[in-house]
Order: C-alpha cells, then sequence, then structure tokens
C-alpha cells in the first residue's frame, strides 16, 4: 500500500466518522465530490493550487469563496487541513477512499462494467440489478468500453472480477485445451 492511499484511508475514515456521528454519509460524499470536480474541472484552480509560492491562506480564502454554502463545515475543515499540510493532491484519493467506506457502510458497492460496445441505460440496469444481487448490495455500476473484449461483459467489484467476455472464454478454452494436451 502506497504512503498517498494509507493517508487518504486515515483522513477518510476520519471524515466518515464524523458524518455517521451527524447522519450526514451521504450528504458528505456529494459534497467531497463537488470539492473534487471544482479542484479538478478547472486548469487555472488546479495551477493555482499547485503553486508553492501562494500562501495556504489566500488557497484557502479562494476555496472557502467557490465552495460558500455548498460544503458543510467538516468537508470544509478537512479540506482546509489537507491543503495546510500540503496534501491537496490527495484529496480526489480522499473522496475515493471515502465513497469506498461509505458504500459499506449504506450497502452499496461500486462497479466497473468492461463491455465491447455502450451499453444502453436499460441493460447497464440491468447489469446493476443482476450483480447487485450476487454481490447481496446495491451496485452503481461505470461503463468502460473495450473493443477486445470481443463481446459479452466483464464486472469488477471490488477485488472480483466477474468475466463472461468472448475473450475471456476463448482465453480459458485455450488454457484447457493446453493441459489437456499434456
Amino acid at each position: 500500500m502506497s504512503r498517498e492511499s494509507a493517508v487518504a484511508k486515515r483522513y477518510a475514515q476520519a471524515l466518515f466518522e464524523i458524518a455517521r456521528e451527524q447522519n450526514v454519509i451521504a450528504e458528505v460524499e456529494q459534497q467531497l465530490q463537488l470539492v473534487v470536480n471544482v479542484l479538478d474541472g478547472d486548469a487555472e484552480i488546479r495551477k493555482f493550487f499547485g503553486l508553492p509560492n501562494i500562501s495556504v491562506a489566500k488557497k484557502i480564502a479562494l476555496l472557502q469563496s467557490v465552495l460558500a454554502e455548498k460544503v458543510s463545515a467538516v468537508v470544509m475543515h478537512t479540506v482546509e487541513i489537507l491543503i495546510a499540510r500540503g496534501r491537496q493532491k490527495e484529496i480526489g484519493s480522499v473522496y475515493a477512499a471515502y465513497t469506498k467506506v461509505a458504500g459499506e457502510a449504506l450497502g452499496r458497492s461500486q462497479a466497473t462494467v468492461y463491455t465491447a460496445k455502450l451499453l444502453s441505460p436499460e441493460e447497464l440496469a440491468k447489469v446493476e440489478t443482476t450483480f447487485g444481487a450476487i454481490a447481496g448490495k446495491a451496485i452503481q455500476a461505470q461503463q468502460v468500453v473495450q473493443p477486445s473484449l470481443l463481446g459479452g461483459v466483464q464486472v469488477r467489484i471490488g477485488d472480483r472480477l466477474y468475466d463472461g467476455s468472448l475473450s475471456g472464454k476463448l482465453a480459458r478454452l485455450e488454457q484447457s485445451l493446453k493441459s489437456q494436451a499434456l
């Protein structure tokens, strides 16, 4: 585990504990996403926050003016701490770690669905429902198109990969034939 991911997990866990005490888990997740979108969405803001000659106070003041009443004091304080400690690049990682922790607490999980072609919203919803039943959680799927799969679908939920792709089936068939030939 890299040092950065360990740092992000610690901040995310601390923020989650506070959010759980205040019963605002989902709201904090949305607010963190907003902060990440603001910081990553504009090249000028990214450049500004990357400049070492700009004081921490100015960076925090800019963020407070942009996010004024859009985020709670808890989220703002966490972001301020990250900036003050020179860890503003970790905000996206904190959000990702928080999403994972919050998802576990709320009984949902993120999934990445790999397909050879873009699925319709109805087809993606069916994949979410099917794999939600398998995982025993509500699934939020993000789709990635990979033409190399040839057909079928691969679904990654956490550390598990469910491979129903044509290329995966061909690879398993090849392995089977090679092992029988020995």
